[in-house]
């Protein structure tokens, strides 16, 4: 079974990173049911990062935020995982 990591990453608008933040828990969070592992963080420079983990089946979208809350447009990439190290 193959797994799929996606991620997605944003940068907030100047101030307004926590708004992002709480708007990623409220509606990104949410929309990746389904997923075997979700993970979400925040980075200096205003950033929100959101992975998860899919196995076995694709992965689902993650909803646009109101574009007020972004400096730019949102980041996506996927990943087949090809090796795992569990300690």
């Amino acid at each position: 079974m193959s797994t799929v990591a996606a991620m997605w990453e944003a940068r907030a608008a100047d101030g307004r990173a926590p708004e992002l933040l709480a708007w990623a828990r409220e509606f990104a969070v949410p929309a990746l049911e389904g997923a075997a592992r979700v993970e979400l963080f925040s980075a200096p420079g205003e950033r929100v990062l959101l992975i998860g983990w899919w196995e076995g089946t694709e992965p689902a979208a993650v909803p646009e935020p109101p574009a007020g809350l972004l400096a730019r447009p949102v980041h996506r990439w996927s990943f087949n995982s090809e090796y795992v190290v569990a300690r």
